[in-house]
């Protein structure tokens, strides 16, 4: 079988983006609680992490246990059948699941993601139009804590996926 491509893939495109050295935002992790450190991000007093300012996230909403991020979908994260990546849906939820857990963590603790489990309820394009992920503690123990979330369309808040993650916290280097 022989596959040719039409005259319109070849149309390249170019995407760039800047980002702050993000030693700067490791040590105010360290210094600030962590409902502070991700409250800073979302006014913007620190500079989100590269990976965040790549994929355009930007966080919406910060509470003791709750955090909620926005991000508009485009071309450049599409898969080879069109439709965004899942993994993104999955980098969004795994992000704002582990921010809600560190919003509960006092200054110098931190977290790793342990486990994630992601469902996936609709694919996303361009066109979707702008995605928010949200998410929320289910429990927070000394060592391990559990968050639920979701990602929906902004406009109607249709569902495009769900997950729970399981998070280990770190204890600070002695």
């Amino acid at each position: 079988m022989s596959v040719t491509a039409d005259a319109t893939s070849t149309l390249e495109r170019t995407r760039s983006f800047s980002w702050e050295d993000p030693a700067g935002l490791a040590e105010a992790a360290r210094r600030l609680s962590g409902v502070d450190f991700i409250a800073a991000i979302a006014d913007r007093t620190l500079a989100p992490p590269p990976f965040g300012r790549m994929l355009g996230l930007e966080v919406t909403e910060v509470e003791v246990g709750r955090v909620a991020f926005s991000m508009q979908p485009a071309e450049w994260m599409y898969n080879p059948m069109g439709f965004v990546h899942g993994g993104l849906a999955a980098t969004m939820l795994d992000s704002c699941m582990g921010c809600a857990v560190q919003t509960t963590l006092d200054a110098g603790i931190g977290y790793t993601t342990g486990d994630l489990q992601v469902r996936y309820v609709r694919a996303m394009t361009a066109a979707t139009g702008r995605v928010l992920a949200e998410g929320r503690v289910v429990h927070r123990g000394r060592r391990t804590a559990t968050a639920e979330g979701r990602l929906f369309v902004a406009a109607g808040r249709a569902l495009l996926a769900h997950a729970t993650c399981g998070c280990v916290i770190l204890a600070p280097a002695a």
